[in-house]
C-alpha cells in the first residue's frame, strides 16, 4: 500500500480491514482517469480519479470524490472494502448493520412524532 494523504491511524484501519476482507495489493489493478465534474482547471488537466478493479471477484469501484489522486485512492479501497464485506457477511457486514440501525432511529422518531399535534 502507498500513502493516501489520510492519517497513519485511517491508514492503519484500512489495512486491517482490507486484511479482513481477504483483499491483496496484487489482487487490484488500479488506473488512473480525468475526474469529473467541480474543481476547475486542476481537474481537467490531472487524472485524478482512481478505478480499482479486484482481480479476484470481478468488484469494479471508480472514486473521484476528492480533488487528490491520493484521497481518492483511499476511498475507492475503501468502498472495494465494504462491497466485499456485504458480498461475504451479507446482513452483518458493518454497513449493513449501519443502515438497519438508522433505519431503526427513523421508525421511533416517526411513532414518537406521529401522534403529536392531533387536537
Amino acid at each position: 500500500m502507498g500513502k493516501f494523504g489520510v492519517t497513519p491511524g485511517k491508514e492503519a484501519e484500512l489495512a486491517a480491514r482490507m486484511e479482513r476482507c481477504g483483499l491483496l495489493e496484487g489482487d487490484l489493478n488500479e488506473s488512473f482517469m480525468r475526474a469529473s465534474g467541480p474543481g476547475g482547471q486542476k481537474v481537467n488537466r490531472t487524472a485524478t480519479a482512481v478505478r480499482l478493479l479486484h482481480r479476484s471477484t470481478g468488484l469494479e469501484v471508480k472514486a473521484q470524490e476528492a480533488r487528490s489522486q491520493a484521497l481518492n485512492r483511499f476511498y475507492a479501497r475503501r468502498r472495494l472494502c465494504e462491497l466485499l464485506e456485504e458480498r461475504v457477511f451479507g446482513a452483518e457486514s458493518p454497513e449493513a448493520k449501519r443502515l438497519a440501525r438508522l433505519r431503526k432511529q427513523k421508525d421511533r422518531r416517526r411513532r414518537r412524532h406521529s401522534g403529536e399535534g392531533g387536537f
